[in-house]
């Protein structure tokens, strides 16, 4: 068996950051509507650009820290570390972000923001790595 070229490498190797990317931005678009409609805010396409800004941008920062922390190595669909990290940054970056925007940030939403996107940006990857393991 041969070994993969170079550009085949390299098209993998986007393809998967490609995938990733848009599964942490799905992931966080799914928490945000599940959380605008529990609260009877479904409706207002501003009001789900305003909660979503700050956890995109948090999630963005962990895609940054881990990117620079692994280099060559980083891997956008494994759990650790970049599931973790980027999940942390989403939800603290994300908080800290909502406080100086002046939106709110009472403790019971932390502790849901932590736990949903929780679920669902570790959850995807948790999947992808244990079909991963199957195919094999």
């Amino acid at each position: 068996m041969t070994s993969p070229t170079p550009t085949a490498s390299r098209h993998a190797r986007s393809t998967a950051l490609v995938v990733a990317g848009v599964a942490d931005l799905i992931a966080i678009c799914v928490f945000v509507a599940i959380g605008r409609r529990n609260h009877d805010e479904a409706g207002s396409i501003t009001g789900f650009l305003t909660t979503l800004w700050p956890f995109l941008a948090g999630a963005a920062f962990g895609w940054c820290i881990t990117v620079v922390a692994t280099g060559r190595r980083f891997a956008p669909n494994a759990l650790v570390p970049t599931g973790v990290v980027v999940w942390v940054s989403a939800v603290v970056v994300g908080m800290i972000l909502r406080v100086v925007s002046g939106q709110g940030t009472a403790t019971s939403f932390v502790i849901v923001a932590t736990l949903a996107t929780g679920v669902l940006l570790l959850g995807w990857r948790a999947i992808a790595a244990l079909s991963s393991r199957r195919s094999r």
